[in-house]
């Protein structure tokens, strides 16, 4: 079994910061990306950013939020600076990544942290 835990979301004034964590444990063979999406009621699952072969942002916060990686812990963070209301939504953290050597990589999601950017 695979698990990605989520850490680091919260309250946060327009114009402050938040780090969002997620690590991925369990049998885990080789990761071929992670990244973050975020969704809000109503809408559909949007993605924020992603590492693997190459980097991605949103456009939307591009030159905001930056994405690293710590290949040793399996882990992926999102720092997010300059925090907006319109980025309050729950973020889910993705892994694409093979339990064994002989199979094609699976996704994975984490069960998602709040942000909300509020005065």
């Amino acid at each position: 079994q695979v698990q990605l835990v989520e850490s680091g979301g919260g309250l946060v004034q327009p114009g402050g910061s938040l780090r969002l964590s997620c690590t991925a444990s369990g049998h885990i063979f080789s990761i071929n990306a992670m990244g973050w999406y975020r969704q809000t009621p109503g809408k559909q699952r949007e993605l924020v950013a992603t590492s693997g072969g190459s980097t991605n942002y949103a456009d939307s916060v591009k030159g905001r939020f930056t994405i690293s990686r710590d290949n040793a812990k399996n882990t992926v963070y999102l720092q997010m600076n300059d925090l907006k209301p319109e980025d309050t939504a729950v973020y889910y953290c993705n892994a694409l990544l093979r339990y064994t050597y002989n199979l094609g990589p699976v996704n994975y999601w984490g069960k998602g942290t709040l942000v909300t950017v509020s005065s």
